[in-house]
């Protein structure tokens, strides 16, 4: 605030300097598109390593090239990525429904539905408990557990009371911190809350247990194959230490089972635990699906042992409390227990088709998922391209890539995003290359390039046979890696371009077939001796000769791509200032300051900033009509540096000199 003078003295005050700094922002964020194995369905997830997307989306899988065109893009240099999963068309998200406790399991209280499409949803088992949950007679604690990868999502104390903030529904299907595995519905209103998974027991009076006597108990499942019916278990025999305390009893009942069903059926184990009353016990059942087929959501009894039953005096004979499914399986219940609907989740056949690839702008599917990503550099699709099954030289029918990439590149305007177009794996040699290029690719803009032929790279999930791949994936991550060595304006081709993991050419080409396809704006890979294969061109899609467009080549158009997002982000401040000189000035101040320091870096020609940039605004940009209307007028210029395509070098023999 002003200082205002009240007594003789000197006074300090600090003021604004004007100056706000410009961040250039990234250039190499790379958003990929299509079919992986598992992971959230139609949603952009960030991920920085090839090892986050094993864990998101499953990692490498045949049918996925996306999976493949990922791995590539961290190995040729790429650090950070968005993947897009596109589920097959015919895919179906595992789901089941919990009856509810309250009312004798005769209403629906809770659907579980698998948030992505695919059979990784049968692995999923979903439990219930009633432990510190206060009053609500409506509460419940939910575990979600995925045991492909051992993820574990715990809700604890929701309620199916919709007024309460705690309301399942809403704390489950959080945007932010809900769960990444399932979302949830309640079918009937008026129905209690689920009931409780695994068997729980009665209070249990300590002082009824005796250390003379031999408890025994029997364990029976409903295994489907009935290796658990009626096993004897010894709890307690003479002499032994007796449990003090509720948490003690769980622990020996634990050991004592456990190492009976070792024995019967290896690979069954139990979990037991207070009951929500603290005085009895709650008993969860696992048996491995790997073992025995069917019995994933097989519920565990207990029934009277010889020669003293410590089922009765645990309470867990039929009189328990319950006696429910060991764990709720999403897909795999059955109508005889307290779940019901169950719809297995399946992978599907069909590989995403053309709709599926592009999706939908309202509902944020496919490509357009991408519009909820704060920012994005490149786009790769390669499933829009992607081979016929069984037929790695044809096109799937399946894909009309002219249609994907179309909508592609309308979507990476708007998102000052540029587009890698893969040529299809029926253009395998320079006539299809010039066909495909000059007509058969109807995408045509400054915001992409497109790169001929397909690589072959080895493939760890066919012992390393050579398999063609789309090029994109290799692309962008050579791409991320001359950026962060030499800048965005720099091409990225010539000999430092290596490409890494690449065994060989779907093609080779000479370099008269080179020179055919260079001056058509097709970008080309070689492989010479020394270098190994390359990146030999660098032309955007209206860079053939005939166009003669400004925005020829790569590193020319991605620089003003650079420029633009990053004066549009580091501008906002200017809106609502006062429209007049003093802003002018600061823009000019700070505009200058971010150009100057690009020139620096060698990002532009010339030898001096008056030749390399200019940053202009005042009442020339900006006129009195202009400042009417709230307009302020920013015009910045720069020469960007061309890539030295054609190297001439002119040789000329010297004639002998004369003495003179």
């Amino acid at each position: 605030m002003p200082v205002q003078p009240t007594y003789p003295g000197v006074y300090i005050e600090e003021l604004p300097s004007g100056v706000r700094t410009i961040t250039g922002v990234a250039t190499s964020i790379t958003a990929f598109v299509g079919y992986t194995a598992r992971g959230l369905d139609h949603r952009a997830s960030r991920i920085l390593s090839f090892a986050d997307f094993e864990r998101a989306f499953g990692g490498l899988a045949a049918d996925s090239e996306v999976s493949y065109a990922v791995q590539q893009f961290f190995t040729n240099g790429g650090s950070q990525a968005y993947v897009v999963r596109v589920p097959k068309n015919d895919a179906v998200a595992g789901k089941i429904t919990l009856k509810d406790s309250d009312q004798g399991g005769s209403k629906q209280a809770l659907t579980v539905t698998a948030l992505s499409k695919g059979a990784w949803a049968n692995n999923v088992i979903v439990d219930v408990d009633y432990g510190a949950v206060g009053s609500d007679a409506k509460a419940f604690n939910l575990t979600i557990t995925d045991r492909s990868t051992n993820t574990t999502e715990v809700f604890s104390n929701v309620t199916m009371d919709s007024t309460k903030t705690n309301y399942v529904v809403a704390v489950v299907n959080h945007a932010d911190n809900g769960s990444q595995l399932v979302s949830v519905a309640v079918p009937d209103a008026t129905a209690g809350r689920p009931m409780e998974t695994g068997t729980v027991g009665g209070d249990i009076d300590l002082s009824q247990i005796k250390n003379d006597k031999t408890y025994t108990l029997k364990i029976s499942s409903d295994v489907p194959s009935g290796a658990i019916n009626n096993v004897d278990c010894t709890f307690i025999a003479p002499g032994e230490p007796i449990p003090s305390s509720i948490a003690g009893v769980c622990r020996l009942l634990e050991t004592k089972v456990n190492l009976k069903l070792q024995a019967t059926l290896p690979g069954a184990s139990i979990r037991c635990v207070p009951s929500a009353s603290g005085k009895g016990v709650r008993i969860n059942a696992l048996f491995p699906p790997e073992l025995v087929s069917g019995a994933l959501d097989a519920k565990i009894t207990f029934s009277a042992g010889a020669p003293d039953d410590a089922a009765a005096t645990l309470k867990l004979t039929a009189g328990v409390k319950s006696a429910n499914v060991a764990h709720y399986w999403v897909g795999q219940g059955r109508a005889a227990l307290a779940q019901t609907g169950a719809v297995l989740g399946l992978d599907g056949t069909k590989l995403p088709l053309t709709a599926d690839l592009i999706g939908s702008p309202s509902l944020f599917t496919g490509i357009y998922a991408l519009d909820k990503v704060d920012l994005f550099n490149i786009l790769c699709i390669p499933d829009a391209t992607r081979s016929a099954p069984g037929n790695p030289n044809a096109l799937d029918s399946a894909v009309d890539p002219n249609s994907i990439f179309g909508a592609a590149m309308m979507f990476c305007k708007q998102k000052r995003a540029f587009l890698l177009v893969d040529s299809p794996p029926n253009v395998a040699d320079v006539s299809s290359g010039v066909d495909w290029i000059s007509s058969g690719l109807t995408v045509h803009d400054l915001n992409g390039a497109a790169y001929f032929p397909r690589l072959k790279l080895a493939d760890p999930l066919n012992n390393y046979q050579l398999r063609q791949f789309a090029p994109c994936g290799v692309v962008a991550g050579l791409y991320a890696r001359t950026d962060v060595a030499r800048g965005v304006w720099k091409a990225p081709a010539g000999t430092e371009a290596k490409l890494s993991g690449v065994q060989g050419l779907a093609y080779t080409l000479t370099d008269g077939e080179n020179g055919v396809l260079n001056p058509l704006g097709l970008n080309c890979f070689r492989t010479f001796p020394v270098y190994g294969t390359v990146s030999w061109g660098a032309r955007t899609l209206v860079g053939s000769d005939a166009e003669a467009s400004e925005w020829k080549y790569v590193p020319v158009r991605r620089l003003a791509l650079f420029l633009e997002e990053s004066l549009y982000r580091g501008t906002q401040w200017v809106v609502f200032e006062p429209n007049d000189e003093p802003l002018w000035a600061q823009i000019r101040l700070n505009l200058g300051a971010f150009m100057h320091n690009l020139f620096r870096q060698g990002a532009f020609q010339g030898t001096t900033p008056k030749e390399a940039y200019f940053v202009k605004c005042d009442k020339e940009t900006t006129t009195q009509n202009d400042i009417n209307l709230g307009i302020v007028n920013i015009v910045v210029g720069f020469a960007p540096l061309k890539p030295a395509e054609f190297v001439i070098i002119k040789l000329q023999q010297m004639a002998g000199q004369i003495a003179t």
